[in-house]
């Protein structure tokens, strides 16, 4: 179906039937707010006495809410706390271990190297070497 005929779902404009609806209820929500805080301060100016009572409210709200925001950035500096000690007590010493484990395999590793590979090495070649000169001298004997 063509994008540009009038019974697709897609505009000229670019936008689906589902996207302007969504864009209509997000334009009137948006008219609605304006409206209630428009009336709002109009109730408000008209009465003073309601108007204080508001301003306590929200000021004991705001003080209640400081109150819970300090306590949960003293809950947060305590677990900083806790994971610095975990770095510190926990893990440095894992990796120190780790690393020490790390040396034992490496000299573990040079030493087999050293005495075991290297004269299986050797002894590979002097026989391979050994067996080279043996079939060259067989053949010899056969021209």
């Amino acid at each position: 179906m063509d994008e540009s005929s009038p019974s697709s779902p897609r505009r000229a404009s670019g936008l689906t039937t589902g996207q302007r609806w969504a864009f209509v209820g997000a334009a009137l929500l948006a008219a609605l707010l304006i409206a209630g805080v428009v009336l709002a301060v109009v109730n408000l100016s008209r009465n003073p006495d309601q108007t204080e009572m508001i301003r306590d409210i929200v000021i004991i709200l705001l003080a209640v809410e400081s109150w819970f925001l300090g306590l949960a950035l003293i809950l947060l500096m305590i677990q900083l706390a806790r994971l610095a000690a975990l770095l510190q007590n926990e893990v440095r010493p894992l990796l120190d271990s780790t690393n020490e484990t790390l040396g034992t395999l490496k000299g573990t590793t040079v030493f087999l190297s050293r005495n075991l590979v290297r004269p299986v090495i050797r002894i590979n070649s002097s026989v391979s070497a050994l067996r080279r000169v043996l079939d060259l001298i067989r053949y010899g004997r056969s021209d």
